[in-house]
């Protein structure tokens, strides 16, 4: 697919450091020359400086046989003129990121009046996975597929927990049989894990089963959350704004810390309901003030990393029950997961996502990258040309590096054994490590890649992860 990038800021370059990985064709405008040198030494992608506003700039881009124009530059209007002005020019889609809250509730006519195919906001998006994380406990970071009806819950392994030091296969009476441990962190590469795999401390586990049976799971190792009651946010952003709204909706008694004096006054016009505090989020001796070691749950959401680091590490030594850090730098989590900070937000990445499961096509229904892309969890629809269907899983001999996790049936969620088939309807989820897969038929064909002695044939040895 031929692709243009207007914007090549966080976002855009991850977008086009992805896009470009998946082997389309991505041309990036941009009018910053450093900008345009560092993706152009960095990314195998072609680059213009220009304004994206401008037709010069589009037709330099071949915007006439252009497939997708995406525009995040870091002003909406822009974003829209761009999109606009390349649909009339001849590209077939458009996506443009719209963030500020003036246009929320208008998002729906101005996708129909600009023509877009897709709008994003990725402070939006952040909030929303926050307050979605905020009913799991901490250290649980949680995405949802099949329409709600799955969950997959991400965990650092800590030293009490009873699966530490246990072989999956001798799991059995330690968690419930409709859960899957489908995927594995250690030392940041992803395995794939077979029944002799032992999960120990500070490993980070992907399971994914139906929704009831996750929340089981936690509450029987007494690792559930209670009521959201006292929130502290450093940062009067975006995001802090639209998650203010969503935890109102919870009833959540929220106070929002800000150093700049004109953003605090703003943000009591906007949420005259929410407490609003000049002061600096950095300073121990302020935040103490502030009582925050009653706090139930504390985020740092400023627009500087390490001052949301900062923050955090001085909530979490003072007593705050849960802390949710914003970052932007991937290269941080590393040092994050070391740190202790319960959840860690990136709304990039969140929206990288959202456009990869766009350009993959409407069979893709939701897309989740584990550690900068080495693996995929995905999910599909089984329509009726799926050439799988209706075969036992153990005889389609799929690659290595894939396994059938999860197929959501109707009412019914299945952890598949080797004599499950796909059906059409089913709602199919997977779990890939270097495959970019777009369509259920694509598995039977994708090159198997990766490290080979980490990975175990998914469907083979598919009982050894099932507890009877």
């Amino acid at each position: 697919m031929r692709i243009i990038i207007i914007g090549a800021g966080k976002v855009g370059y991850n977008l086009a450091l992805n896009l470009s990985k998946e082997k389309h064709d991505v041309i990036i405008i941009d009018n910053d020359q450093n900008v345009i040198d560092k993706a152009d030494e960095n990314l195998d992608v072609f680059c213009i400086k220009g304004n994206g506003v401008s037709t010069g700039a589009l037709q330099d881009a071949d915007v006439y046989n252009t497939d997708l124009l995406i525009a995040v530059t870091n002003s909406d209007e822009v974003n829209m003129v761009c999109c606009l002005t390349g649909k009339k020019l001849g590209a077939k889609k458009t996506i443009a990121r719209i963030r500020d809250p003036e246009y929320a509730q208008e998002l729906t006519l101005l996708k129909e009046e600009i023509e877009l195919d897709m709008i994003i906001n990725p402070e939006l998006a952040a909030a929303e996975e926050i307050a979605k994380n905020l009913a799991y406990p901490a250290s649980v970071n949680i995405e949802s597929f099949a329409k709600d009806r799955v969950k997959m819950a991400e965990m650092i392994v800590d030293k009490d927990m009873p699966i530490v030091d246990t072989k999956l296969k001798d799991l059995s009476g330690k968690i419930p049989h409709k859960i899957l441990i489908g995927a594995v962190i250690r030392n940041g590469e992803v395995i794939v894990p077979d029944g002799d795999f032992e999960i120990k401390v500070n490993d980070i586990v992907y399971i994914l089963g139906q929704s009831i049976y996750i929340a089981s799971f936690f509450k029987d190792w007494k690792h559930h959350t209670k009521k959201i009651g006292n929130v502290m946010i450093i940062g009067a952003s975006r995001i802090s704004f639209y998650l203010t709204k969503l935890l109102h909706g919870l009833n959540a008694k929220v106070k929002v810390i800000e150093l700049d004096m004109e953003k605090c006054t703003e943000f009591a016009e906007l949420l005259p309901h929410v407490l609003i505090i000049n002061g600096d989020g950095t300073d121990e001796e302020f935040l103490l003030s502030e009582n925050i070691g009653d706090m139930d749950v504390f985020i740092s959401l400023t627009g500087m990393d390490e001052e949301n680091l900062i923050s955090a590490l001085i909530a979490k030594q003072n007593g705050a029950k849960r802390v949710v850090s914003k970052i932007s730098r991937m290269n941080y989590m590393t040092v994050i997961n070391k740190l202790g900070i319960d959840n860690v937000i990136c709304p990039k990445l969140i929206t990288t996502n959202q456009i990869l499961k766009y350009v993959r096509g409407s069979t893709v229904e939701t897309l989740y990258k584990i550690v900068e892309g080495q693996a995929e969890i995905i999910e599909f629809v089984a329509k009726d040309d799926c050439k799988i269907l209706n075969i036992p899983l153990r005889k389609l001999e799929l690659p290595k590096d894939i396994l059938i996790a999860t197929l959501a049936r109707k009412s019914k969620i299945i952890i598949p054994r080797g004599d499950d088939s796909i059906q059409v309807g089913d709602r199919v989820i997977i779990i890939a490590k270097n495959s970019k897969i777009s369509d259920l038929n694509e598995l039977l064909k994708v090159p198997v890649g990766g490290i080979h002695n980490e990975l175990q044939n998914g469907i083979k040895k598919l009982g050894s992860f099932i507890n009877k």
